[in-house]
């Protein structure tokens, strides 16, 4: 997958936290030679087991909408630790207490953090612009030699 495209889908798995509220929003780009199974965790808390669900059914419905589906979905149900795996990224919705017990930021402190600008694509930089050859100044002729 292109790098671009993939970090478009997670920015939009952050927006759809964001949406909903959650609380300590992570980003951990992992290494290549970590041994990770997945190039991003994007990492977020809920205050209680209804706004997990619902950060959780946020993110689907979002990445759904861009053709995009779960490969796997883990703990929904018990709303404690909802595990969303896009193959490339996974997001971890966290109630407090789980989050602060597994501390997955701690387990890969190696893994790079990010910020959402972070992942919004580079803008192209602008052509250079041609330089018109300079004219002689007006007014002034030169002579010819003879």
């Amino acid at each position: 997958m292109k790098k671009n495209a993939l970090r478009q889908q997670v920015a939009s798995a952050i927006q759809a936290c964001l949406e909903k509220k959650a609380e300590e929003l992570t980003i951990l780009e992992m290494e290549k030679g970590s041994g990770a199974f997945t190039d991003y965790f994007v990492l977020c808390s809920g205050t209680n087991p209804r706004q997990i669900q619902a950060i959780a059914d946020e993110v689907e419905l979002r990445l759904k909408g861009a053709g995009l589906r779960p490969t796997h979905v883990e703990g929904y149900n018990q709303a404690e630790w909802v595990l969303i795996d896009y193959v490339d990224f996974v997001v971890h919705v966290f109630s407090e207490k789980a989050r602060k017990f597994y501390d997955l930021e701690r387990l890969w402190k190696t893994a790079k953090r990010l910020a959402p600008a972070d992942l919004r694509p580079a803008a192209k930089k602008p052509a250079p612009k041609k330089r018109k050859p300079a004219a002689a100044p007006k007014g002034k002729k030169k002579k010819k030699k003879s």
